[in-house]
């Protein structure tokens, strides 16, 4: 008996979804900072053994969109309810509502197992933990619910065991040693989007988005060069900075990241320009993937 499905995750901004999303795939697939919609697209880690394959799916945080490019994200989060084999919502030790109603009401009338994670609860003690328990027993009666902490990587394991017994019976849909459904590229567009995530504030690394120009890769050495694009000029100069050296560091920190994901030599060219108002351009959006 094989079995096989898709396991989407879903919750408001900040929760730690991608966190759990690594912690479970075992590999550094989704960026992580504390910044607020750091996940923009739907981003699949798949975990293969003999007889299973679970397809686990990082979406989004949860928002009230406030413009197209949102939008095209919320998008995602919606997906991840239509095809879900298994629904994971999860919310972090303290938090007591969803950004959006009609999601919450979606989550308890879902027709697949729902299992609600509670995250972070190494920042707690175990009184509130208990108290959260059972909080979200009562606004998920259908729900499993679990205390996690997926940056500990406490509970995380039988978590994944009790996923493993709620699969469906289903052949594999993916190949065996594939681990997610992104290209090689994408990895390098958000490593890049990550480090301009951490370095900068305010509205700047909102108003980004990578693309990877070239891709060359031979034994040794992966040459690549990416674009950063950025909405307006003034934007521009804040992400070069001063004779460059704010770019240089972004760089810098990506490079090492990346020799670490690809496990080999990187050399990586940066180039920012201007790409007005692409957050709200549907035919841009199409270009870097946010809408069909």
């Amino acid at each position: 008996m094989h079995k096989s499905g898709f396991v989407n995750i879903i919750g408001n901004p900040n929760v730690g979804k991608s966190t759990l999303l690594n912690a479970l795939v075992g590999e550094r697939l989704s960026i992580i900072t504390s910044k607020a919609q750091t996940t923009r697209h739907r981003i699949f880690g798949i975990v293969s053994g003999e007889d299973f394959q679970v397809i686990f799916s990082d979406t989004p945080g949860i928002i009230k969109p406030a413009y197209q490019l949102q939008t095209s994200m919320m998008d995602f989060v919606k997906d991840a309810f239509e095809d879900a084999d298994i629904l994971i919502y999860m919310v972090e030790i303290g938090e007591k509502d969803l950004k959006d109603e009609e999601f919450f009401k979606k989550i308890n009338q879902a027709k697949v197992p729902v299992l609600v994670l509670i995250n972070k609860i190494d920042r707690s003690d175990e009184a509130t933990v208990k108290e959260a328990l059972a909080y979200w027993q009562e606004k998920v009666p259908k729900g499993e619910i679990y205390a996690i902490s997926a940056l500990e990587n406490f509970n995380v394991e039988p978590l994944f065991h009790r996923i493993l017994e709620l699969l469906p019976e289903s052949p594999a849909f993916y190949p065996k040693d594939q681990l997610t459904d992104k290209p090689e590229r994408f990895f390098v567009n958000e490593t890049i989007r990550e480090k301009i995530l951490l370095n900068y504030k305010k509205e700047v690394p909102y108003s980004v988005e990578v693309e990877t120009e070239t891709f060359s890769e031979t034994e040794e050495i992966i040459r690549i060069r990416s674009i950063i694009m950025v909405e307006r000029e003034s934007q521009k100069g804040i992400i070069i900075g001063h004779r460059g050296e704010a770019l240089k560091k972004v760089g810098i920190q990506a490079r090492y990241d990346l020799e670490k994901f690809f496990g080999k030599q990187i050399h990586l060219e940066l180039y920012v320009k201007v790409n007005k108002n692409w957050r709200s351009d549907l035919k841009q959006l199409r270009r870097f993937g946010y809408t069909n």
